[in-house]
């Protein structure tokens, strides 16, 4: 009899299920990502749709050969301290990880000296 009162309750529960396609018309169409986005993915696509595809200043930049204390390499940043890698090298597998902070220009082991820049956060 438990299995008669189980049936009866999975039988209530059923739903209906539509076969329809959905049909567009010549008008219809998606809508735009940006309408849907919020927050920092919001922020993102502007800053492209701007022309800014590195909003993060996270590509590599490339690096004078003839820095000096006085000429640094800038290096941009939104926040009081940066890490940063060289590779001193051109054909060089390894990369020289040093922490910059702001105002303190600072020197690789190859020479080449580098410095923080503040930028507006995105």
């Amino acid at each position: 009899m438990a299995w008669l009162c189980s049936r009866v309750a999975f039988q209530t529960c059923r739903r209906t299920f539509s076969r329809n396609a959905i049909r567009f018309s010549s008008k219809d169409e998606f809508p735009d990502p940006l309408d849907h986005a919020t927050g920092l993915e919001k922020r993102e696509l502007l800053a492209a749709a701007a022309g800014n595809f590195d909003p993060y200043h996270m590509k590599a930049i490339e690096i004078s050969r003839d820095s000096t204390k006085d000429t640094p390499n800038l290096v941009p940043s939104a926040f009081k301290s940066r890490i940063v890698g060289c590779i001193c090298e051109p054909d060089s597998a390894h990369v020289n990880w040093m922490w910059l902070h702001d105002g303190q220009p600072r020197r690789c082991e190859c020479g080449h000296w580098f410095k923080l820049t503040q930028v507006a956060p995105l």
